[in-house]
């Protein structure tokens, strides 16, 4: 099917370009989201004569998207969820979950904006990727932890598979320490006066 593009698109063209596009792709994604007309000759007329307007509408909108995209240029967003002791999420972040995380941050985005390449279904230091216009798109931080204890010391750099190996080990030296203070003061018992001599009774001195 061939399609005329209202606005860019990436990795098929600009705005303007008539291009042939799978008729399913064309449906369900181009046409109803308006990023472009069949490409009829009524509809070739009428985007040139709407160019100007578009063009600037495009302008517009392209300055708001990097605007926002300037205050979201390397921030990085705590994500607290449940997960197991070895970082396994019960779950996972969805492009709804960091939508909502952005709006609680006063940044409107919506999840058919958010990219996620791998899915998030582990604790630890993630990327999502926010479309904020056809020209314009930012990269943020995802720190996803059980608390925000936990988030603070992956952003230091550390896993929290490392801090469980550093608690483990801080654990074990103190029980070492507790049975070393038991067996010091067992040996002062025995090395008491008091208990020196046996079971003698002083009468008998």
């Amino acid at each position: 099917m061939q399609v005329i593009l209202l606005q860019r698109v990436a990795k098929l063209g600009q705005m303007g370009d008539v291009v042939n596009v799978k008729p399913g792709y064309a449906r369900n994604y181009l046409l109803p989201q308006g990023k472009a007309l069949r490409a009829s000759d009524d509809n070739i007329k009428s985007f040139e004569n709407r160019k100007a307007e578009l063009e600037i509408e495009n302008l517009q909108t392209r300055k708001e998207a990097e605007a926002v995209a300037a205050k979201l240029d390397n921030e990085s967003y705590v994500v607290i969820r449940q997960a197991s002791d070895g970082g396994a999420l019960y779950g996972s972040v969805s492009p709804r979950d960091v939508a909502d995380l952005l709006a609680d941050a006063g940044v409107k985005v919506e999840k058919r904006q958010i990219v996620i390449a791998t899915p998030i279904k582990a604790l630890g230091l993630h990327k999502a990727l926010i479309n904020l216009h056809p020209e314009v798109e930012v990269e943020i931080g995802l720190n996803v932890a059980r608390s925000v204890e936990e988030a603070e010391v992956q952003a230091s750099g550390k896993s929290i598979q490392e801090l469980a190996a550093e608690e483990e080990a801080a654990a074990e030296f103190e029980i070492s320490e507790l049975f070393d203070d038991i067996g010091s003061a067992g040996l002062d018992d025995d090395e008491d006066p008091r208990n020196q001599g046996g079971s003698e009774d002083p009468r008998d001195a």
